[in-house]
C-alpha cells in the first residue's frame, strides 16, 4: 500500500517506519488476493484521500459506487486491509514514541524531556523547593491506576502478542550499528510477523468469560507492570540524588495498580463470589512466579563466599535455624561457603509452600524481613557508592505487589444491597418493606443494626438465590482478606449512591459476615472501606451533601476511625456525561471535589478520590497526565485514584517503554502539581473565583441544550438506535457484561460504553462535544471582555485547557461528512435530516468557538503529533465508514442474516474501532 505522508521532519523516521509496513502489507494482499485485491484497495484510499484534499460530488457518488459492488469475498479482504493499517500504523506510532525518548537521552545532558521524572525535580530545584519540602511532597504522593474489562477496541491476546513482537522488531531495525545481514533478517521477520497477523482471526466467536478477563488483564502485569513501577520509583530516587547529593532520599511506593476485572459486579452476573475467589487466586500465582524467577536469577548472581568476604552474623544465623525446617532432604543446598545461594533456597521454597502448608510465608511481610535481612549483609561488604540494585529491585517489587499483585475493588450496584437488606429485615420482623420507608427511617435502623453486637441472619432461613449471592459476596471478602491478605480486597465501591443509606447498608451487610465487628466495649473492628459512586449529573451535586450526613453520624464516624479518617470518594465520568453532557458532567464534577473536599477539612477527615474515567473522549478519556492536571489542585494531595479502561491498555501498557513513558508523565504531573499546591496553599492562588463564575453559567446554557436534545426530542432515540451501529455491537464478543444494567431497552440502563461506542463508530462522536458550543459561544459573545477571559482561562488554568483540548480532539475526529452517510439508516427521513442539523449547527458553533479560544487557525495547531496522526488516519478510517453503513443496510433488511455479514459488520466496528483510538 502506498503512504504517502504530510509530516514535519521530526517524523522521517516514523515515514519510514510506515512505508515498509505498508509495503509489506501490500505484499501480503497480493499473497492473498492477487493484484486485483491491492488495485482495489489503493483506488478506493486514494479516492477516499482525494476527497480529503478537496470534496467533489461526483467523486463522491463513484467512490460510494465502487465500494456497492464489491463482492462478499472481495470486500471481506478490502474491510480486514484497511483493518489491518491501523495496526501496523498504530505501532509504528508507538515505536516513534520511543524512539523519540531515546533521542533525548542521547543528546546533550543538558537536554531534559519535557514531563520526564528529572524535568519535574529540576523544576522543583529551579523553583528553590527546598529538600524538606521535597520530601513532604514524596510524602504526599499517591498515584494508583485500576484497570478494567471494557475492552472496546476488542484486541486478542493472540493480536497484541503479534502486535508486541512486531514492536521489538521496528525497535531493533533502529539500531545504528546492523549490518546489511542482520537488517535483511530482520526485515524477514518483520514480514512474517506481518504475515501471520493477517492469517489470525481478529474476532472473538465468543463472548469472552470473566476469567478470561482477568487472564487478558494479567498479561499487562506480566509483560510490563511488574518491571516497570519500581524502575519508576528507582529514577525518582537517582534523579533526587543527582540534584540533591547532600540528602538520604526515602521515596515511598506511591505507584500502584489495582484492578476491578473479577470483583466488578454492577450489572454483570457472571462475576460470581466464586468468580472473584478464582481472580485472587490466579492474581497470587502469577506475583509469586514472578518472585521466584527474580530469585533464582539472584541466586545465580550472588555467588559470595565467606572465604572472600564478611557476611552478618545474623544471616548465618537464620540458615542454621532454618535449612533443617524448611527444605527437604533433596533440596537442601550443600552445605558451602556461598550463603547468599543457600538463603534463596530456602526464601525459593517458602515461596512455593504459599497457601499450600505452614512451611510458606504467612504473608509478603515476611518475605521482605528475609530479603532486608539478606541486604543488610550485602552492604557489609559492597561498595557503598555502588549498589546492589538487582535486590533493592525486588525489594521494591514485593512492597509494591505483595502476595496479592493488586488489589481489587468490589462493586455493586445501590439497589442490590437495598434488596437484599429488604428481605433480610422483613425475615426477622424488623420492618415489612424496607425499600419503601423514608431515608430518616432507613438511617434509623441502619444506625440501630450496627450498634446491635448481636447478627441480623437467621441460620436456616431461606432466602433469594439474589440475597444469598449477596451474603455470599461479603463471606468471600472476609475470607480473602484472611487466606490473601486485607490488601487483596480493600475497598467496596457502591454504584449509583443517591443517599447515606446506601452506604451504611454495605456496613450492615459487613456486619453480618463478620467483617464489621462491634465489640461490648464499644470499640469497631473493620478493614474494608465502602465508596460511594456518584455518577449522575443529581447525585454530584448531591454529593457534598450526602457526605457530610455521613460524617456527622457516630456509628459513621467510627467506622472512619478504623480507616485512619481517610474517605475514598469515587467520580463517574460515563453516566455524568451520558446524562448531561461532557462540558456539565467535567464542571459538576471538579466543583463537587471542591465542595467535598472543603467540608471534609471541617470533619478532619481526608479524601481520596477514584476518578472512574474511560478510555473515549465521551467518558473523560486522554492523556493520563493531562487527566491529572485537570483535577482541583487542591485535591492532588489527598491521593489520587483513576480507572485504566480495557480501550488503552494496550495502547499504554503493552509495551515496556511506552508504559514507562506513561507513568513516567503522570508521576513529573503529580509531584509538581503537589508541590505547587504545597507552596500556594490558598485556592486564591489557584485559580481566579472569576473563572468558577464563568464555567458555572457556561455549563448551565449547555445542559439545557444537551438535555433538550437529548431527553427533549422524542425521535432523538429512534434517531440513535437507527443512525449509529448500536444494535450490531450486542454482536462484538468483546467483554462479558451485558450492554444494559437490566436488558429493558431504556435510555437509563443502556451503559455508557455502548452509548459512547456507537457514536464514535458514526463519526459523530456526540458524547464528547456536543451543547459545549453552545454554552462557550453564549458566554463569549456577550462582551469582548468575555472573550479574553475565556482565552485567559484556557492559557492559565489546566482544568479548562484540558476540557478544551479535549473538545478541539473530539471534533477533529468527528466527521460530519461520514456521519451523514449514516441518515440512510433512519427509516424516517424527516427525523434524520432534523437532528443530524441540529448536530450538524451545533458542531460548527463548536468549532468556531474553540478556534476563537485558543485563538489558533485550525483545531490542534498547539498539538501537532496528535493532528498529524488524525490526518494520518482519516483517508483509511473512511472506506470503513462507508462500509459500515451498506452493510448495516443490508444485514437490517434480512430476517436471518448470514454468519458472513455479521462477521464483516464486526470486522468494520473493530476496524473504526482501531483507527479512532486515543492518540498522544
Amino acid at each position: 500500500m502506498n503512504t504517502e505522508l504530510k509530516m514535519n521532519d521530526s517524523s522521517l523516521p516514523l515515514r519510514r517506519d510506515v512505508k515498509l509496513l505498508g509495503q509489506i502489507l501490500g505484499e501480503i494482499l497480493v499473497n492473498h488476493g492477487g493484484t486485483e485485491l491491492l488495485d482495489k484497495v489503493e483506488k478506493i484510499r486514494m479516492t477516499c484521500k482525494t476527497l480529503r484534499i478537496h470534496f467533489d460530488q461526483d467523486i463522491y457518488a463513484e467512490l460510494k459506487q465502487e465500494i456497492t459492488n464489491l463482492s462478499s469475498p472481495m470486500r471481506k479482504q478490502v474491510i480486514r486491509a484497511f483493518s489491518m493499517y491501523f495496526h501496523l500504523i498504530n505501532i509504528a506510532e508507538q515505536n516513534h514514541r520511543i524512539r523519540r525518548k531515546r533521542q533525548y537521552h542521547l543528546q546533550d545532558d543538558s537536554i531534559v524531556q519535557p514531563d520526564s521524572i528529572e524535568s519535574a525535580i529540576l523544576s522543583l530545584k529551579e523553583n528553590n523547593i527546598d529538600e524538606n519540602m521535597i520530601q513532604e511532597v514524596l510524602n504526599k504522593l499517591s498515584l494508583e491506576l485500576v484497570i478494567t474489562a471494557h475492552p472496546t477496541e476488542a484486541a486478542k491476546r493472540s493480536i497484541l502478542e503479534i502486535q508486541q513482537r512486531i514492536a521489538v522488531i521496528l525497535k531493533k531495525l533502529d539500531h545504528p550499528l546492523l549490518t546489511t545481514r542482520e537488517r535483511l533478517k530482520l526485515e524477514e521477520s518483520l514480514f512474517n510477523e506481518v504475515t501471520i497477523l493477517w492469517q489470525t482471526d481478529e474476532l472473538r466467536h465468543t463472548k469472552p468469560t470473566v476469567l478470561d478477563e482477568v487472564r487478558n488483564g494479567l498479561y499487562y502485569f506480566d509483560q510490563t507492570l511488574f518491571e516497570v513501577l519500581p524502575e519508576i520509583h528507582r529514577e525518582v530516587e537517582d534523579c533526587l540524588e543527582k540534584n540533591f547529593s547532600t540528602k538520604n532520599w526515602d521515596v515511598p511506593n506511591f505507584l500502584k495498580f489495582g484492578s476491578w476485572i473479577g470483583g466488578d459486579r454492577d450489572g454483570n452476573p457472571n462475576v460470581t463470589p466464586e468468580v472473584t475467589w478464582e481472580t485472587l487466586h490466579k492474581q497470587r500465582k502469577l506475583v509469586l512466579r514472578k518472585y521466584k524467577n527474580v530469585l533464582i536469577d539472584l541466586m545465580k548472581r550472588y555467588s559470595h563466599s565467606t572465604t572472600r568476604v564478611e557476611v552478618s552474623l545474623e544471616l548465618i544465623q537464620s540458615l542454621e535455624e532454618e535449612e533443617n525446617k524448611y527444605l527437604p532432604e533433596d533440596k537442601k543446598w550443600p552445605i558451602t561457603t556461598e550463603v547468599y545461594r543457600r538463603k534463596f533456597a530456602i526464601i525459593i521454597e517458602r515461596l512455593k509452600q504459599v497457601g499450600k502448608s505452614d512451611l510458606g510465608y504467612r504473608s509478603s511481610e515476611e518475605l521482605l524481613e528475609d530479603l532486608f535481612l539478606v541486604n543488610r549483609s550485602l552492604n557489609k561488604h559492597h561498595p557503598a557508592a555502588h549498589e546492589l540494585k538487582t535486590i533493592q529491585k525486588l525489594i521494591r517489587q514485593v512492597q509494591l505487589f505483595g502476595f496479592h499483585l493488586a488489589t481489587l475493588d468490589i462493586r455493586n450496584h445501590s439497589g442490590e444491597h437495598e434488596a437484599a437488606i429488604t428481605e433480610i429485615l422483613r425475615k426477622v420482623r424488623i420492618t415489612d418493606n424496607y425499600a419503601e420507608l423514608s431515608e430518616d427511617e432507613k438511617v434509623r435502623i441502619l444506625e440501630n443494626t450496627l450498634m446491635d453486637p448481636r447478627p441480623l441472619l437467621l441460620l436456616n432461613e431461606d432466602y433469594t438465590p439474589e440475597t444469598q449471592q449477596m451474603i455470599q459476596v461479603f463471606q468471600m471478602i472476609r475470607n480473602a482478606q484472611k487466606e490473601f491478605g486485607v490488601s487483596s480486597i480493600s475497598v467496596y465501591l457502591v454504584s449509583m449512591t443517591k443517599s447515606p443509606s446506601d452506604l451504611l447498608e454495605v456496613l450492615v451487610l459487613a456486619k453480618e459476615a463478620g467483617i464489621y465487628r462491634l465489640h461490648a466495649d464499644g470499640t469497631i473492628e473493620n478493614q474494608l472501606n465502602v465508596a460511594p459512586l456518584l455518577e449522575t449529573i443529581d447525585d454530584l451535586t448531591a454529593g457534598p451533601k450526602i457526605m457530610e450526613t455521613l460524617f456527622k453520624m457516630p456509628v459513621y464516624r467510627n467506622h472512619l476511625k478504623e480507616m485512619n479518617d481517610q474517605q475514598e470518594i469515587m467520580l463517574g465520568y460515563s453516566d455524568g456525561s451520558k446524562d448531561g453532557g461532557t462540558l456539565t458532567a467535567n464542571w459538576k464534577l471538579y466543583k463537587a471535589q471542591l465542595e467535598i473536599h472543603e467540608m471534609a477539612s471541617k470533619y478532619h477527615i481526608g479524601l481520596k478520590f477514584f476518578h472512574g474515567r474511560g478510555g473515549s473522549l465521551g467518558r473523560g478519556g486522554g492523556p493520563l497526565n493531562k487527566s491529572l492536571l485537570s483535577q482541583p489542585a487542591e485535591t492532588i494531595g489527598d491521593g489520587v485514584k483513576i480507572t485504566e479502561q480495557g480501550e488503552v491498555l494496550s495502547s499504554r501498557y503493552l509495551l515496556e517503554d511506552i508504559a514507562y513513558r506513561s507513568l513516567e508523565q503522570a508521576t513529573s504531573t503529580l509531584m509538581l502539581a503537589t508541590a505547587r499546591v504545597s507552596k500556594e496553599a490558598e485556592p486564591g492562588n489557584l485559580r481566579d473565583e472569576s473563572w468558577e463564575l464563568a464555567i458555572e453559567e457556561i455549563s448551565s446554557i449547555s445542559l439545557k441544550k444537551y438535555q433538550s436534545l437529548v431527553f427533549g426530542d422524542l425521535d432523538f432515540l429512534t434517531y440513535f438506535n437507527e443512525a449509529t451501529p448500536l444494535r450490531e455491537l450486542g454482536d462484538l464478543n468483546i467483554g462479558s457484561r451485558p450492554m444494559s444494567r437490566k436488558n429493558r431497552g431504556r435510555f437509563e440502563d443502556l451503559r455508557a460504553i455502548p452509548w459512547v461506542f456507537a457514536w464514535t463508530q458514526s463519526r459523530q462522536l456526540l458524547p464528547a462535544w456536543y451543547a459545549a458550543g453552545t454554552g462557550l459561544e453564549s458566554f463569549a459573545s456577550q462582551s469582548e471582555q468575555n472573550l479574553q477571559q475565556l482565552q485567559q482561562m484556557y492559557e492559565k488554568w489546566p482544568f479548562f485547557r484540558s476540557t478544551i483540548d479535549n473538545l478541539q480532539m473530539a471534533l477533529m475526529k468527528a466527521d460530519i461528512t461520514t456521519a451523514k452517510e449514516y441518515l440512510s439508516l433512519v427509516e424516517d427521513q424527516n427525523i434524520a435530516e432534523r437532528i443530524f442539523s441540529n448536530i450538524l449547527k451545533e458542531y460548527e458553533k463548536t468549532k468556531d468557538v474553540l478556534l476563537k479560544i485558543t485563538e489558533d487557525k485550525e483545531l490542534l495547531d498547539h498539538t501537532p503529533n496528535i493532528k498529524d496522526s488524525i490526518y494520518r488516519r482519516n483517508p483509511y478510517v473512511d472506506p470503513l465508514n462507508f462500509l459500515q453503513v451498506e452493510l448495516i443496510k443490508q444485514l437490517r433488511k434480512q430476517d436471518e442474516p448470514t454468519e458472513e455479514l455479521i462477521t464483516e459488520v464486526l470486522l468494520t466496528i473493530s476496524g473504526i474501532s482501531a483507527g479512532l483510538r486515543n492518540t498522544g
